[in-house]
């Protein structure tokens, strides 16, 4: 099953971002739990001149699994995030590869 996590930052938190943006990165790569990032990427503001959040699609069985995977991402750590949406979806247009 895919969920779609749509993160969104807190005012004033680029420096933050950027500090913690290697281990965030290092973390969505890691195969040692049980989702799988498929897809991922920075959302920006509506002038695309600021990241402002974080998109990703992770496969996993359960959404639970989804919660408990992003309480260790770097970045929720670093308590960037103000908000955290998680949303069960279909994949329906260009299915990742296997």
């Amino acid at each position: 099953m895919y969920f779609v996590v749509f993160a969104t930052d807190k005012p004033g938190m680029a420096q933050a971002r950027a500090e913690a943006r290697p281990t965030h990165r290092e973390y969505l790569r890691q195969h040692d739990h049980p989702v799988r990032v498929r897809v991922g990427g920075p959302t920006f503001n509506a002038s695309a001149e600021q990241m402002n959040g974080t998109m990703l699609v992770i496969e996993a069985d359960e959404i639970k699994q989804v919660h408990e995977y992003l309480k260790g991402d770097p970045y929720q750590a670093a308590g960037i995030f103000e908000s955290i949406e998680v949303r069960p979806w279909s994949w329906g247009l260009g299915l990742p590869e296997e």
